[in-house]
């Protein structure tokens, strides 16, 4: 189980019991006595390289982050001797450690598995099924295969024994995002007024997710999770219509932290606006340049399946369907977003961007594109 705390405005936290007896994680993952099946990973999974935080030690706003095979975390997390890393005081050092696996990446290296399925209510996913069809980042300077952001998911799976907890923060992109756990520190000393302007008037709620309990966290919303007991938990961050204006909002307010930061260099910088769309990606994940190309792929594919339901349905009420008033809703939503960039580019001078509509129609990944979004929207 798990503790989450955060700050709450508006939409009230939703945690439900979702039917996930048929999902492979929970027969795999867990042991007869409901405690996470350590041996499982090592055995099948042991090879991979993992991001392990750290809890007992920050790190600038995160915890500190190392990198280890998933056998080498299991070894920790039992106790077990690391012989082929060294002598026994380097052992013991990292065994006092407080050590949290997070942001695994399984799904993408693991898609033969099919550790689960993604509840009906969080299917609206257009960040990742996005991510398994093209890199986020699309400027050469910027991409990179190493970088884990441009060719990567937002598809996590933790790992943490009791006590391993998460700081307070704000989901990536400002995105929702939806916890499993497959088995399940005052946050006053961690979060004040001197780090959270307004924090005397915001509305704090407390709430303990259960085994096989799922939580929703909107978009914006900053918590804190701190495992009660030892805990394996499925994680997604995602996008859709419903919270672009958040992305949006994002990205203004960094790059023109970004801008601020160098402003002092601007006169002599051969390209200062292409810097600082360089750094936004860098800090964000992705810049201007990034957000236009994925809201005009998306923008075509939902016009592909506006266009391909009134050819169906070959009447004058299709519009008038759920999909056909969804699928408006997201063109809207995406041409209101559009316009704001624009206008924002216009001032700044930034150079925008070119999407062959033609070529892309070709393009066997944007086919698959239109595939995953045609099968949510049934």
């Amino acid at each position: 189980m798990s503790l989450w705390r955060g700050t709450w405005r508006k939409t009230s936290l939703w945690c439900s019991q979702v039917s996930v007896d048929d999902w492979r994680a929970c027969r795999d993952w867990v042991t007869d006595n409901g405690q996470p099946n350590l041996q499982f990973f090592a055995t099948h999974f042991g090879k991979s390289k993992v991001q392990v935080a750290d809890c007992g030690t920050r790190e600038f706003t995160d915890q500190k982050r190392l990198e280890m095979t998933v056998a080498e975390f299991v070894e920790q997390w039992l106790g077990d001797p690391m012989q082929e890393h060294g002598n026994a005081s380097s052992h013991s050092a990292m065994s006092k450690m407080s050590l949290y696996l997070k942001d695994w990446h399984f799904v993408k290296e693991y898609p033969e598995y099919e550790a689960y399925t993604t509840p009906v209510f969080f299917c609206d996913d257009w960040l990742n099924i996005y991510l398994d069809n093209y890199h986020m980042h699309n400027d050469p300077n910027i991409y990179s295969e190493n970088n884990e952001i441009s060719c990567s998911d937002y598809r996590f799976v933790y790992m943490g024994a009791k006590g391993t907890w998460t700081p307070f923060h704000a989901d990536v992109f400002r995105s929702y995002s939806w916890n499993m756990k497959s088995c399940v520190y005052n946050i006053f000393d961690d979060v004040n007024e001197t780090k959270i302007s307004g924090f005397a008037e915001t509305i704090w709620l407390e709430c303990t997710q259960e085994q096989n309990e799922i939580i929703f966290v909107p978009s914006g919303w900053y918590h804190q999770v701190h495992n009660l007991e030892d805990t394996i938990s499925i994680n997604h961050n995602w996008l859709n219509a419903y919270n672009l204006r958040w992305v949006w909002d994002l990205l203004l307010r960094d790059y023109n932290e970004a801008k601020e930061y160098i402003e002092d260099i601007k006169d002599i910088c051969d390209d200062f606006e292409g810097l600082c769309q360089r750094n936004l990606a860098a800090n964000t994940g992705m810049n201007f340049n990034d957000f236009l190309i994925f809201l005009a792929r998306l923008s075509l594919a939902n016009y592909i399946q506006l266009h391909y339901l009134a050819r169906k349905n070959g009447n004058h009420t299709w519009n008038l369907s759920p999909i056909a008033q969804h699928l408006t809703f997201n063109l809207a939503s995406i041409q209101k977003i559009a316009l704001n960039i624009k206008s924002v580019e216009d001032l700044t001078g930034s150079h925008g961007f070119h999407l062959d509509f033609r070529e892309t129609l070709k393009d066997p990944e944007f086919f698959k594109l239109c595939t995953f979004l045609g099968k949510h929207m049934g």
